[in-house]
């Protein structure tokens, strides 16, 4: 179960509305299989869907399952403005958009949906999955589930440069003026969302090298950040799910993923000796893709 059969899959465009607002996507579907299980993915802060995801989509397919792989409202290829808008609450009115698309395709078996997020976007399926009992399963890798942890980890002094960059956006927003923007990524000496050591070289692997991505977004995520907590309502989750932790993530508090993971009543915890990003690349790819693999094969397929 789970071991790599070498599908081959067709690829095309899918795109939905959110909100009125176009947002792209992509379904993976592999050949020989009549409606098959569907994985949805979306990516995690900042990012886009070409930013590391495709891989494991490929993977997916090749092993029998489709995928609809998605960029929110503001990001890739998807409609909107401003650009690289991060906010929770919008990210799962997408989700809960995607899933309705998703559910009326011909191709797919629709009782058969799991969801796939990493970082920010695992906190997001958590939360989706919550408030949604019909999901087969979820996978939830290096995710972001609690503000308060997080503040704590990344320290008082954090969030005191990043204060006052939030009250500017604020100003910008009741005076209906464009906003101010901050840096997604930086160096340990820069302000940026995230800056911790591993953060630039860590994200930066994973930008494709012809993408026209743009290192920002407004400033505003810092005055909902703390409001944002997937672990409270993770006890609601009914499906099987898979949480992936690096116990040396620079960002996320393993301790509190691992907390996160208890509070489901299903859940497989598995943990690596890493940080944030090796998950994306290498060795370590490999190892959690497999395992997600055999997951999702186990709980999608009859």
């Amino acid at each position: 179960m789970g071991k790599k059969v070498n599908h081959k899959f067709l690829k095309t465009p899918s795109d939905f509305f959110s909100k009125n607002t176009r947002c792209s996507g992509d379904l993976y579907l592999p050949d020989g299989i009549d409606k098959p299980p569907v994985v949805i993915m979306a990516h995690g802060f900042g990012a886009e869907r070409s930013f590391g995801l495709p891989a494991f989509a490929e993977y997916f397919a090749q092993n029998g399952l489709a995928v609809y792989l998605f960029d929110y409202r503001c990001f890739g290829e998807s409609e909107g403005n401003p650009r690289n808008y991060v906010d929770p609450g919008r990210h799962l009115q997408d989700w809960k958009a995607a899933l309705a698309h998703v559910r009326s395709l011909p191709d797919i078996n629709t009782q058969k949906i799991a969801l796939w997020g990493s970082s920010f976007s695992g906190g997001h399926v958590i939360v989706t999955a919550a408030g949604d009992n019909r999901i087969s399963a979820i996978v939830a890798q290096v995710p972001f589930v609690d503000s308060i942890s997080t503040t704590f980890k990344l320290g008082f002094s954090y969030f005191l440069k990043a204060t006052p960059h939030a009250i500017r956006d604020f100003s910008r927003i009741i005076t209906f003026r464009s906003p101010h923007f901050v840096k997604v990524i930086g160096k340990p000496d820069e302000f940026a969302i995230m800056n911790t050591p591993e953060s630039f070289p860590g994200y930066s692997s994973m930008i494709p090298d012809d993408s026209q991505w743009e290192n920002r977004c407004p400033a505003r995520i810092i005055l909902k950040f703390g409001f944002y907590r997937p672990i409270s309502g993770a006890h609601k989750i009914k499906c099987p799910a898979l949480i992936m932790l690096g116990e040396k993530d620079s960002l996320i508090d393993a301790a509190a993923v691992e907390k996160t993971a208890k509070k489901i009543p299903d859940a497989e915890l598995i943990k690596y000796p890493f940080g944030h990003f090796d998950i994306y690349t290498g060795k370590a790819f490999k190892d959690a893709v497999k395992k997600q693999t055999k997951f999702l094969v186990t709980h999608l397929t009859p």
